[in-house]
């Protein structure tokens, strides 16, 4: 409102005085008048052009793969196919027995990739439901809610400790709660017992790690077993939460757990790691040899930590993320206990 023409003045909304009039419109010379600015209804919005989609370029490396593994698949046919035919110049016998044993080949070749096909496909919806949790979260729709919990009772139908949180999870399925605090509740009633054996798991995986490599001779030695102890977590872990990775699967989670740490910086211990432990004195009691097999250890239980944020349907909403700290004590006290 516009009192440019008069001194500010102060007066009640009520006073008879007051008049609101348009600038045109002429008021007497006691009346106190307001004259409004027009408001502006329509405000100017900038048009973003729309970057750029960068085009899609031919995949020349693809295309060398492909034709690559095309030409040795024909020269492993070609080999099988002059083996057999070798084998029936030589003798009947020979030759059916080669063409039985090739069968019997190509039957197991054919079941290998049917496993490892569905293996690649339920890790690729494991990876999906995890995505269509966090729209939920934020959508709250109770349609994708209800669907989200009825995928994880099919994916921990197999675990037979988990019947009576199914059952009362499926008694709630049909009441009035949002998307959200369906899955809050689905994570509280599944996840619970897992996430507490998971955390076991990783443990005693990591005391392993830190004792094996405390009394191993040779640096070789140590690589292998981390490695394997590595591989055997994310395997268990996996299979915990509902997921039958298999030798390619099994690859594809190790890479996600790498890419993992990578992007949250985990494959270092934190400083305030080290500062606890420099803290208490704990580097100091142990042996040089302990002291590595202890680091070995916690980068092990932090392998760990990866790999249940990578197999686990669920991301942390409801519940606590474990953290490094809580495995530590474990590992710590056990280092200890061995020196």
């Amino acid at each position: 409102m516009s009192t440019q023409s008069r001194r500010p003045t102060a007066f009640a909304l009520n006073d008879p005085k007051v008049v609101v009039t348009e600038a045109d419109i002429k008021a007497s010379a006691k009346a106190i008048r307001i004259t409004p600015e027009p408001e502006v209804t329509t405000l100017p919005v900038p048009i973003v052009a729309a970057s750029a989609q960068p085009r899609k370029r031919f995949r020349w490396a693809t295309l060398f793969w492909s034709a690559l593994g095309g030409l040795v698949a024909l020269g492993l046919g070609l080999a099988a196919t002059r083996l057999v035919e070798d084998l029936f110049a030589h003798s009947q016998v020979l030759g059916w027995l080669g063409v039985s044993f090739g069968a019997i080949a190509a039957l197991a070749l054919l079941v290998i990739a049917i496993h490892e096909l569905r293996s690649l496909l339920q890790l690729s919806a494991v990876e999906e439901l995890r995505d269509r949790v966090a729209a939920t979260i934020v959508s709250d729709r109770r349609a994708d809610g209800i669907a989200i919990t009825r995928a994880l009772l099919r994916l921990t139908s197999n675990a037979p400790h988990l019947a009576r949180a199914r059952k009362m999870l499926a008694s709630h399925i049909d009441d009035i709660i949002d998307g959200a605090d369906l899955i809050r509740l689905a994570e509280r009633s599944l996840m619970t017992p897992l996430d507490q054996e998971a955390k076991q798991l990783v443990s005693a995986a990591a005391v392993r790690v830190s004792i094996v490599t405390a009394v191993s001779p040779r640096a070789m030695l140590d690589m292998l077993f981390v490695f394997a102890t590595a591989l055997g977590l994310i395997r268990r872990l996996a299979y915990l939460y509902g997921g039958r990775p298999s030798t390619l699967g099994l690859i594809r989670l190790m890479r996600l757990c790498v890419a993992h740490l990578t992007v949250t910086g985990g494959l270092a211990i934190g400083d305030s790691m080290m500062q606890q432990m420099l803290g208490h004195g704990v580097v100091a009691k142990l042996s040089t040899r302990l002291g590595e097999g202890m680091l070995n250890g916690l980068l092990t239980a932090r392998l760990g930590l990866a790999a249940i944020e990578v197999t686990r349907p669920l991301p942390f909403v409801a519940l606590a993320r474990p953290a490094l700290g809580d495995l530590a004590a474990d590992l710590i006290r056990q280092s200890a206990r061995a020196d």
